[in-house]
C-alpha cells in the first residue's frame, strides 16, 4: 500500500515512478449508455501519459450529479480516502461537472478538500486547468462549479416546462399506475406498442406513456370498493379486510390496507384527470407538497373506470370527518401519529383511523408539514 501523503503530485515531474491513481466516473442517466466507457478512455490516456497506474475504480452509473445521495460509490470513495492505509495517491475525473453539479458549488469544493486533507489530489483530466491550488485554476475551478450548478437549475426549468405541456397534452409523467389501471406505451404518431409493466420505463424519447383501464377484475374491485363505502357505509379499513377475505390481490401483491383503500377513493386518475406536480423535489434539495393552485392538470385525459358523481360523494364524505376538528385539533392528532411511528408520510396518515386523511390535511392548510421525533412544525412553502 502507498501511504497517503500530503504533498502535492506533479504530474510535469514523475520520470520513472508509476503513481497509483483512482478513477471516478459518473453518468446522470441510463440512456448514457457509453457515458462511463469515454470517461475510462479518457482518463486512461492522461494516466498513461502523466506515468499513472489506475488501481481503483468507483462507477456511479445513472445517478444524479445534484446531490450525494444514491452516489454509492462516491460515498464509498470519501471513505476510503479516509482509512491510514489508502492505494493510491491522487483521484482522476473527466471534468469538474462529473464530480457533480451540486446546486451549491461549496459542496463539491468539500468533497474535494476531503481528499486533499488527506494528502489525495482531485485531477480533473479534461479540464483545461492544472488542479494545482493556483490562484487561477481555484478561479476557473470555482467558475466550473458554478456553471455546473447552473446547469442544473436550468436543465430543472426546462424539463418542467416539457413535462407541464406533456400533462396539458394527456401524457402520463412518471409514477406507477395505480390498481385498475395500467400504462399504454404509444409511439410519436400514437401507435400503440405495448404495456409498461411494474418498473419499466420507456427507452425512447419521443415515446409517450398513457393510463388505461386494467383488467375487468380489478375494474370491478375498484368499483366494489365504491360500493362498500357509498352505500354500505363501510370504512376503509373495513373494506381492506373484505378485499382480504375475499383473496383479491392489491396491486403490489401484498394485504390491502387502509390506505391503500383510501388512495383509491381520493385520487383523480380514477375519474380520468391527469394531475401533476402535487408534490417536488427540484434540485433534488428538499421534498415539498405544493399548493393546489400550483397543480398541473388536465381533466378528462383518460378513460375514467369510475363516475365522477361516485368520486364526488366519496371525497365530500372523507372531506365531512375531519370537519368538526379545528386545526389545533388535527395538529395534536399529527403530533400523537408521530410519536407512535417516529416519522409522518402521506400513507402513514391515511393508515390511522381516527385520523383525517392526508388529502385533508392538505387541503386545509396548505402548508408543507415538517416532523421529526423532535420537532414538529407548519412552515410556508
Amino acid at each position: 500500500m502507498v501511504a497517503a501523503s500530503s504533498e502535492q503530485i506533479n504530474v510535469e515531474d514523475i520520470a520513472d515512478i508509476e503513481i497509483p491513481v483512482a478513477q471516478y466516473v459518473r453518468m446522470s442517466t441510463e440512456h448514457q449508455r457509453y457515458s462511463t466507457e469515454n470517461q475510462q478512455l479518457a482518463i486512461a490516456d492522461y494516466a498513461a501519459i502523466h506515468g499513472m497506474r489506475i488501481v481503483k475504480t468507483y462507477a456511479d452509473s445513472g445517478k444524479s450529479g445534484l446531490n450525494i445521495g444514491g452516489r454509492l460509490e462516491l460515498q464509498q470513495l470519501l471513505a476510503d480516502v479516509q482509512k491510514p492505509d489508502v492505494e493510491f495517491r491522487a483521484i482522476l475525473v473527466y471534468d469538474v461537472s462529473r464530480w457533480g453539479r451540486f446546486p451549491d458549488p461549496d459542496e463539491a469544493a468539500m468533497y474535494e478538500q476531503t481528499c486533499k486533507k488527506r494528502g489525495i489530489q482531485v485531477i480533473y483530466c479534461a479540464e483545461q486547468f492544472s488542479n494545482d491550488g493556483s490562484l487561477q485554476s481555484t478561479i476557473i475551478k470555482n467558475i466550473k462549479r458554478s456553471m455546473a450548478a447552473e446547469y442544473a437549475r436550468e436543465l430543472s426549468v426546462k424539463v418542467f416546462a416539457g413535462q407541464k405541456t406533456l400533462i396539458k397534452k394527456g401524457y402520463r409523467q412518471g409514477g406507477t399506475p395505480g390498481y385498475g389501471l395500467r400504462r399504454q406505451l404509444i409511439d410519436e404518431h400514437h401507435n400503440i406498442k405495448g404495456i409498461l409493466k411494474r418498473g419499466e420505463h420507456k427507452s425512447i424519447q419521443t415515446d409517450r406513456v398513457l393510463l388505461i383501464p386494467g383488467p375487468p377484475d380489478e375494474i370491478a374491485t375498484v368499483n366494489l370498493i365504491y360500493q362498500l363505502f357509498l352505500k354500505d357505509g363501510m370504512l376503509e379499513r373495513g373494506i381492506a379486510n373484505v378485499l382480504n377475505d375475499k383473496r383479491i390481490e392489491s396491486e403490489t401483491g401484498r394485504p390491502w390496507t387502509r390506505g391503500l383503500v383510501h388512495q383509491i377513493l381520493t385520487n383523480e386518475k380514477y375519474i380520468g384527470n391527469n394531475v401533476f406536480n402535487r408534490t417536488s423535489f427540484k434540485l433534488k434539495i428538499k421534498h415539498q407538497r405544493n399548493d393546489p393552485a400550483d397543480w398541473v392538470r388536465k381533466d378528462g385525459a383518460f378513460e375514467a373506470i369510475v363516475s365522477v358523481d361516485l368520486f364526488m360523494q366519496a371525497r365530500a364524505i372523507i372531506e365531512n370527518r375531519s370537519r368538526h376538528l379545528d386545526e389545533d385539533q388535527m395538529l395534536e392528532l399529527l403530533k400523537q401519529i408521530l410519536t407512535r411511528r417516529g416519522i409522518l408520510s402521506g400513507i402513514i396518515i391515511d393508515e390511522e383511523d381516527g385520523a383525517p386523511s392526508s388529502s385533508v390535511y392538505r387541503s386545509r392548510f396548505g402548508r408543507g408539514l415538517y416532523a421529526d421525533r423532535t420537532q414538529f412544525a407548519l412552515y410556508p412553502l
